[in-house]
């Protein structure tokens, strides 16, 4: 056991001494600074050298164990060309990195590759060199020295046009934009190269000639049937520089052709798509060859091959906005961006909805039946209620019949007497004829009273359907009021009406609206007829408050019994002896037929008042 236990302690003690060192050489690692250099080939926010420089950061400092201090410079000259401005440039980078020079320089783009090549004997001597993102027709790749690598691309014009004319079939032009930088100017000359093969098939169209705001304008009426190839525009033939997408964006804002390009650089917002490089591809790629080389390994002993367009891939809301098909998509294309349909978006809620239409489907089958046979019955109900309001009409009349025989009798008594007084007059031999106007005038008047109590017992009487349509309300109380003067004069009771100013339209059926008015002015005189009251009187008033029209009356007879308040209402019942207790039941059912409310109190002077408040025609309210 003794034995066993040293040999324990023995291994755990080596295991220690093996691991302290490695872990110590891991923090001193960690701790360690590495100084990189990247130099731009026209600026940092160039397209598409900008988004290779930013994924190169990111991925350095993702991949790298040491702490990784930045610095990034830009070759203005490139934009231009001449050496006269290099000068000054190659001073000033040895002067800033003579006592710490860089442990690595990145080169990324043709302009700044060749720059540091030719200037190798005065800048950066013996410093690892990684040339990025460069054509390899654009350097000697066979004299490489042995401290620089190249991560080389291999462009493929015939391989885009080709692409264009498979997507759009209908293309007859293609316009290819390209600036005039030293760099853009011989890729110009590669360009037409390339497109000699499809001059047979298409139109090429050349615009480094023309400055790119004037280009700007003659995009927004291209010819049908045109696509764009964006290749570069650093800088236009009016020596304007454009950084960023600036140039690329303003294009896609106006033209009325889709656009094309060879880099994902451009990808994202303004092109359709195609074969392109990838710049995550390329900036992968060159991170994980630097920190090899900060690693120690030589840069001649890492050159990977030139790298090639990657799959194709488009932009579907650019394919959506041109009308480019599916169909016509090279083999193993990618579709970017795509919106997903309504059922990829919402699938679990829809599968939800789905179970719950099905089975709320039988509940609204059944409730459409169940509706049906309700809908059925309210019609009979309202054939009934108009059948019921019809029969109350008469029975009221009936009890009107002696105030509308002494209404009648008036002015029927009046034209008997004039026209026997006129035809006295017309047996003289010189009648008085002014005299005999006068009386005319009178029989007119007269007939036209008769007239108009009958026209009203008329109104009240007719049987008539629902119908529901704008009337005044105001005149409606009025004409019941013309109705019943008569009968309230033979009791001795005082029948005061005061309407409103205001327009006091509702939507209703004017003779059932007639007959609730009149069944509570009825019940009102009989109240105060039985009731031992010096003060006889009925009041009538209208009021709009709240787009709600009201029409109150009050009598000073002995009121409702408290305990009946609640009950007034119902049908059969009823306080008087010979009474069916049918009327205020025919009130309610009408007013609520109209959206309406009745309510009955008792005033606290004495007497009872009932409220009927009904939605006007211009307001939105609903009483229940």
């Amino acid at each position: 056991m003794v034995a066993m236990d040293l040999v324990i302690r023995l291994f755990v003690c080596l295991l220690v001494w093996a691991i302290i060192p490695s872990e110590l050489a891991r923090g001193a690692q960690s701790r360690e600074i590495k100084r990189v250099l990247i130099l731009n080939s026209f600026g940092q926010d160039f397209r598409p050298w900008g988004a290779y420089a930013k994924a190169i950061r990111e991925n350095l400092e993702r991949l790298s164990p040491w702490q990784i201090d930045l610095r990034d410079h830009s070759l203005v000259s490139a934009r231009s060309g001449g050496e006269k401005p290099e000068l000054p440039f190659i001073d000033y980078l040895t002067a800033l990195y003579s006592e710490h020079p860089p442990d690595i320089v990145i080169a990324i783009g043709a302009p700044a590759s060749n720059f540091v090549q030719h200037n190798r004997q005065r800048l950066f001597i013996g410093i690892p060199l990684i040339l990025s993102a460069v054509e390899q027709r654009r350097v000697q790749l066979s004299n490489l020295p042995d401290n620089e690598t190249i991560i080389a691309v291999s462009h493929d014009f015939h391989l885009s046009f080709e692409t264009i004319l498979r997507v759009l079939p209908e293309t007859k032009r293609i316009v290819v934009v390209n600036g005039t930088s030293p760099n853009e100017k011989f890729w110009l000359g590669e360009l037409r190269k390339d497109a000699a093969a499809f001059n047979k098939k298409v139109e090429f169209i050349w615009t480094d000639d023309i400055p790119f705001q004037q280009f700007l304008e003659k995009s927004e009426t291209l010819p049908a049937n045109t696509a764009i190839f964006w290749h570069l525009m650093n800088v236009d033939a009016a020596g304007i520089s454009y950084e960023g997408n600036n140039a690329l964006r303003q294009l896609h804002e106006v033209s009325n052709a889709p656009i094309f390009s060879y880099d994902d650089g451009f990808f994202g917002n303004d092109i359709v798509g195609g074969p392109m490089y990838s710049v995550l591809e390329i900036s992968r790629l060159t991170a994980a060859v630097a920190v090899r080389i900060l690693n120690g390994e030589r840069p001649r002993d890492i050159r990977p091959a030139a790298i090639k367009y990657a799959g194709p891939k488009f932009d579907w809301r650019e394919m959506q906005r041109w009308g480019i098909r599916e169909s016509n998509l090279p083999p193993g294309s990618k579709i970017l961006f795509r919106e997903p349909g309504i059922w990829e978006k919402y699938s679990v809620s829809l599968s939800l909805i789905t179970i719950v239409i099905l089975i709320q489907g039988g509940l609204i089958s059944g409730l459409l039946r169940e509706r049906h046979r309700r809908r059925l019955a309210e019609v009979e109900s309202r054939k009934r209620l108009v059948e019921l309001a019809h029969l109350n009409r008469h029975s009221t009349v009936g009890e009107l019949t002696a105030s509308i025989t002494h209404e009648l009798n008036q002015p029927l008594g009046s034209i008997l007497t004039n026209a026997e007084t006129a035809e006295l007059m017309l047996t003289s031999s010189s009648p008085d004829l002014g005299q005999l106007r006068e009386i005319i005038a009178d029989i007119r008047r007269d007939d036209q009273r008769a007239s108009e109590v009958i026209r009203r017992l008329r109104s009240v009487l007719r049987k008539t359907p629902f119908e529901m349509k704008c009337i005044d309300l105001n005149e409606t109380v009025r004409q019941v009021i013309g109705f019943i003067t008569a009968m309230s004069r033979a009791r001795n009771i005082i029948l005061r009406c005061v309407t409103t100013s205001v327009d006091l339209t509702v939507k209703g059926d004017a003779v059932q609206l007639q007959q609730v008015v009149l069944n509570l002015i009825v019940n009102a005189v009989e109240a105060i007829s039985e009731a031992d009251s010096s003060e006889r009187e009925v009041s009538v008033t209208t009021n709009l408050s709240d787009d709600i029209a009201e029409i109150s009356i009050s009598d000073t007879g002995p009121g409702i019994a408290a305990g009946d308040l609640k009950s007034v209402f119902n049908p059969f019942f009823t306080t008087k002896p010979q009474g069916v207790g049918m009327g205020l039941a025919i009130v309610r059912t009408i007013v609520e037929a109209h959206q309406g409310h009745v309510s009955a109190a008792n005033l606290s002077s004495g007497g009872a008042l009932f409220v009927i408040r009904l939605p006007s025609a211009r307001g939105r309210s609903i009483l229940t």
